[in-house]
């Protein structure tokens, strides 16, 4: 790795080469979307955000002969760690050059970081967590990405084996078109679920913060015992509940309660990606504008979380769920719904969304480090 500087973020310039590395490398990428730099900037200030309330990480720049050619952060999430009772590090933010060297640089450099930290092996990539952007695209680099998820260039997962990194999970992406899903085999679904005497609402929008406190609760519940599962604190659910809130369509926020408790939930969002895109990352001069003229013309939806507590996890009610939001999707004018991500070996999942007509076509993976 002769000619590689690794250096940690100490200041504003250095924080700027950071964001400002994918830019570079992907400007010619018609498949990247931009991220806004300010939400970009807000999820790595250590000081305010409230996933380092329980986690340490730290960022990293690779250099070759003084010009940034990688960037990475290192993650010790002790929330994960605790709840999961491992001992993992994490990296994330992972953007390189095809540069090799480079890579490897960086990758050694987050693992030593974390292994210093007690971690016995590392994980990623995570943006910083399961709950945020994770995990690498394999396959299908084209097509744009759907909100809240991840694109990079077709070489990353060649760096990433060639540092020495191997597969340990890939989260699946489905899609469908709406209009073209068996309306039968629908309506069956959530009329079954309706039938177990559970009471499905759109989330009431002058009520937001409580009915995103009793979601909290479900999703808590409802997660637990999934692979890489790591419960979101209250802040942090808060402040993503805030976020949606400016893109969401509150048909597509479905609550399901039996007797007044909430037992269920489903979420899908808007594919803000179609407005973020032509912003190109800023929201001055023009990129606000260009942010509220394009939300009025989105056409795709991402069905992003759907739980539902244990004991109603056999009566059909994720089905039911699914299918009723694919109804409203029907009825909002929506052309393609993706639901992601979907682990690999959730078979119940998987087969009953290719059941109702979604074919699976993109592949994200997460690689481990020993």
């Amino acid at each position: 790795m002769e000619g590689i500087e690794i250096a940690a973020v100490d200041g504003k310039g250095a924080l700027n080469e950071f964001v400002e590395l994918p830019f570079r490398l992907c400007r010619n990428e018609p498949h990247w979307v931009p991220p806004l730099r300010i939400a970009v900037k807000e999820i790595l200030d250590r000081a305010k955000h409230p996933f380092y309330a329980n986690a340490e990480a730290e960022f990293f720049l690779a250099r070759r002969q003084g010009r940034v050619v990688g960037r990475i952060a290192a993650i010790v999430d002790r929330a994960y760690n605790r709840f999961q009772e491992e001992e993992a590090g994490f990296f994330g933010f992972f953007e390189c050059e095809d540069d090799p060297d480079a890579a490897r640089a960086l990758l050694s450099r987050a693992r030593a970081w974390t292994a210093e930290r007690g971690a016995k092996f590392l994980r990623g990539p995570m943006n910083p967590s399961t709950n945020y952007e994770c995990g690498m695209l394999v396959d299908a680099f084209d097509s744009d990405p759907m909100v809240m998820m991840t694109w990079n260039p077709p070489y990353y997962p060649r760096l990433m084996e060639q540092a020495g990194l191997a597969k340990v999970k890939d989260l699946l992406a489905y899609k469908s078109v709406v209009a073209d899903l068996d309306n039968s085999k629908i309506d069956r679904v959530a009329d079954k679920a309706l039938a177990k005497g559970v009471q499905i609402r759109k989330i009431d929008m002058k009520n937001f913060q409580a009915d995103v406190e009793r979601v909290w609760k479900v999703y808590s519940d409802a997660w637990a015992r999934n692979w890489g599962y790591v419960q979101m604190s209250r802040e942090e659910f808060l402040l993503m509940g805030k976020e949606m809130k400016l893109i969401l369509d509150p048909e597509m926020v479905l609550i399901g309660e039996k007797d007044g408790q909430m037992v269920g939930f489903a979420l899908a969002l808007p594919d803000a990606n179609e407005a973020l895109k032509p912003a190109a990352g800023s929201l001055f001069p023009t990129g606000l504008l260009k942010i509220l003229y394009y939300r009025r013309l989105i056409k795709n939806v991402r069905v992003v979380a759907l739980g539902v507590v244990e004991e109603y996890r056999a009566s059909g009610l994720a089905a039911g769920f699914y299918a009723m939001l694919v109804r409203n999707a029907r009825k909002r004018g929506y052309v393609h719904c993706e639901m992601s991500w979907v682990l690999e070996n959730n078979l119940l999942m998987n087969r009953s969304l290719e059941a109702m007509g979604a074919r699976r076509y993109k592949t994200y993976r997460i690689y481990e480090w020993n």
